[in-house]
């Protein structure tokens, strides 16, 4: 199991006052916090909820791996947990809260779970509730991680908090509408599930170069893809997702694009079409002049900001890891630090 150096090196001396978790579908992150919720240790591993077996001993049996030496010299610190840890599929399920939802909503929610003689005492280990968004006359919305890191990104932040729109780019990218610090809704957009799928099992990925095949780092011609996608998104707006993406078959088919610039053009369609039907959602939710704000992984923050701004928009911030300032607020407001 692959781990992540710790911050600084630890004697077992620190003031640790909580370990928060963030378990997602495929991956887990571990962090170690002091006073007011400094981050001093950091460990993550590949071993997300989907690949967790054994029941309440597979996921006690993960966390000692990565972290045991953690949870023995630090056995009175209390662990709070997010993320697909607590679906219907992870460790226990935690109801979803209904939105609006504010940091309140969410803390109070917290369950308790039972770890019998897994854990060892005094630790107490607690998972969050995701949220739950019911639009008048649409089908039902969740989240599960990601309001912990909404909630991370509002800290200190009045005029975020007051109104703003926080996108998170990711396999199930998230709009999310803030008003009065409350998550008000949300919409998701399956961009990197579709981009992985189309990619790996559709007609879309036979002309591309395989993964080994391909360059590290992005080209220029293949930046130049990425920018044809997304304004091919644009131009071909209304005339559906299904029609444009097989313009990916198409150029390659007629050697109008080279097969390197391929997943780069289909990455730009989603993400493109992702952009325009988000940009229009926030306008609809009364917040096109609130400041939008990106949360993610650097690198495909950094190709949202670029689409972004080629579509209009200018982000107003783009913030990495808002999990454990999220952790930290909700343990807090919970009593457990």
């Amino acid at each position: 199991m692959e781990r992540s150096k710790d911050i600084a090196p630890l004697s077992g001396k620190e003031d640790v006052r909580l370990i928060g978790i963030d378990w997602g579908s495929t991956g887990l992150r571990i962090f170690l916090m002091s006073e007011n919720g400094r981050l001093i240790g950091n460990r993550e591993a590949a071993s997300g909820v989907s690949v967790i077996q054994g029941g309440n001993a597979g996921y006690m049996r993960t966390l000692q791996e990565l972290a045991g030496d953690w949870l023995t010299t630090w056995s009175d610190a209390p662990l709070l947990a997010c993320g697909m840890v607590g679906s219907k599929h992870g460790w226990q399920e935690v109801p979803y809260v209904n939105c609006p939802a504010d940091a309140q909503h969410i803390a109070r929610n917290a369950v308790r779970v039972d770890t019998g003689s897994l854990l060892a005492a005094p630790h107490s280990l607690h998972i969050l509730p995701g949220l739950l968004y019911r639009p008048e006359g649409g089908a039902p919305d969740v989240m599960r991680g990601e309001e912990t890191q909404i909630v991370g990104a509002l800290q200190g932040q009045s005029d975020w908090a007051s109104q703003s729109c926080i996108v998170m780019p990711g396999t199930h990218s998230k709009w999310a509408s803030i008003v009065d610090g409350q998550v008000h809704a949300f919409a998701t957009h399956m961009t990197g599930e579709l981009f992985a799928v189309l990619k790996q099992h559709s007609v879309l990925g036979r002309l591309m170069p395989i993964a080994s095949d391909a360059a590290t780092g992005k080209t220029e011609t293949e930046e130049v893809c990425f920018t044809a996608g997304l304004d091919a998104a644009r131009k071909m707006l209304g005339q559906g997702l299904g029609h444009q993406l097989f313009s990916v078959r198409t150029l390659g088919l007629m050697g109008d694009m080279p097969p390197a610039g391929l997943p780069d053009y289909l990455s730009g369609l989603l993400i493109g079409n992702e952009i325009l039907a988000g940009l229009q959602w926030r306008s609809t939710h009364g917040l096109g002049h609130a400041p939008l704000i990106l949360i993610g992984e650097a690198s495909l923050c950094a190709r949202y900001a670029r689409a972004l701004s080629y579509l209009g928009v200018k982000p107003d911030a783009v913030l990495v890891n808002t999990a454990p300032a999220g952790l930290w607020q909700l343990a807090s407001v919970a009593r457990l630090v």
